[in-house]
Order: structure tokens, then sequence, then C-alpha cells
């Protein structure tokens, strides 16, 4: 376990128990006592959890990490869902990305096919996600639409009412949804709900909308409703899925591809 994947174990476990201990918590990741206080100490200086003697407990963003400290959770599979998601998309298609990492990944795998990367705007990609517009505008092919907004520093995604004002004047193609977590009767969700109102937004402007979600979001709820279940038309999500997740959104007519 290198030192990125330690930090957001740390950051797991604290945002789960709410507390944890230095000794402890070395002998759970094999690591010294002294790798954990340097760990906490940096955590701590981020404003990401509180330091006490001899541990740590949960700051009021413990569960509503900072993107860069998200992105080594599930990674592999998050790359895999983003190949997947890709091959969805054609030529001349107008898509909508919000933000996460998940959608990251989409975005990437979007800017390396090479049929996007030839000739003039080939592909048009509406964002509220500065980190995914900034990424994506290096490829001259693909033309990039970015809403207005309220940025939020943890996802970098724009959110508010001049947000509503661009994306109420575009059609899509498709659109992918990163989400918090979703489940087959409660439906999509996000932690902050400035974000669900965006997200739902994207989502009806779309002929269709594919769900990006890695298996850990199966089955969970966080604190804002995007919408229903009923309102997606594809869920692409990883092997590790379970199967009567996969089987409930089917029988939803969803539409399952597990990458």
């Amino acid at each position: 376990m290198d030192r990125h994947e330690r930090l957001n174990a740390l950051l797991e476990m604290v945002g789960q128990r709410a507390r944890i201990d230095v000794e402890e918590s070395a002998r759970e990741l094999r690591v010294s006592p002294a790798t954990i206080r340097r760990d906490l100490d940096h955590l701590a200086s981020r404003q990401l959890l509180t330091r006490t003697r001899g541990g740590a407990v949960t700051s009021n963003v413990a569960y509503d990490l900072p993107l860069r400290h998200k992105t080594g959770s599930h990674a592999s599979e998050k790359q895999r869902i983003g190949l997947a998601a890709a091959r969805l998309v054609h030529r001349g298609m107008i898509v909508g990305v919000n933000g996460g990492t998940t959608a990251t990944e989409v975005s990437r795998a979007l800017a390396t096919r090479p049929e996007f990367n030839e000739g003039d705007a080939t592909l048009t990609v509406v964002t509220n996600a500065l980190n995914i517009a900034h990424e994506l505008t290096l490829r001259q092919s693909i033309k990039i639409v970015t809403t207005g907004g309220v940025t939020r520093t943890r996802s970098f995604e724009l959110t508010g009412p001049l947000a509503a004002l661009v994306l109420h004047e575009v059609s899509l193609d498709l659109a992918f949804i990163g989400v918090d977590a979703i489940d087959p009767v409660r439906g999509l969700y996000a932690h902050h709900e400035a974000e669900a109102s965006v997200n739902r937004l994207i989502a009806s402007r779309a002929q269709e909308v594919v769900v990006v979600a890695d298996s850990s979001k199966l089955g969970g709820f966080a604190f804002a409703r995007i919408s229903g279940p009923a309102d997606i038309q594809v869920l692409i999500t990883d092997t590790a899925a379970d199967p009567d997740y996969v089987a409930a959104f089917e029988q939803l007519g969803v539409k399952v591809i597990l990458a």
C-alpha cells in the first residue's frame, strides 16, 4: 500500500468509525505508528480530520472528501467503466458529463479515442466540471461547453442558478452521470444538494442517461436525491457488482454493462 492509498484508507476509517487510534490503525495498515502519526498530521493540516491525543476524529468534511483524495479509490474499476462508457459515444454526438472521479475517467477515455482526435469538432462535451473542461480543452477536435455557476472546491463542479441557465439551452444525445450512491429502489444520490440539482438537470436534457458507478456505490444512498431509477437507461459498473442489484436494475428495464 503506497502513501496515497494509505491516506484514503485512513479517511475511510475515520469516516466510518468517527474516531481512530494510532496504534490500532498501524496494525490494520501494517505500518509503524510513526507513519500513521505523520499521515494523520498531514490530513489534519488539510482539515480533512481533527487530530486528538493518540488518534483522530471526524471533521465536518469526513463524508464529502475533496476530489484529489477520492481518485485512488477503486481506480482500476473506474478506468474500465470509463472505457466502456466511451464506447457508447460516436462522432458528431453531444454528450453531457458531470463531475466526480468516475465521470472524469469517462472524459479521459473519450480523449484517447482516435475518432475524436481527427478534424474539427468531431464531438461536443457539455460539462459543469472544471477539471474535465481543462483536460479536454487540449483536444482541438472536441468542442467543450462549460456551464456557469459557483465552484465547489471539493469536486471542481459548477453549481447554482448560473449553471442552470446554460443547461436549459442545450440538448444532449447522452448524459454520463457519476453518483455517490445508486439503489434500484431509492434511485441516484449525491452528497451535496447543489450538485444533485445540476446532475438532475444534465440528465433531463439527454435522450439517454448513462450512470457510471463502481460497485461500491450500489445499494447505498447519500444526502441529496438526483432522480429515480426509472429515469436512467444504462448503468455501467464493474464486475464485482452484487448480482442481486444487477438483476433488480435489469428488471426495471435498465441495461447493465459490467466493465
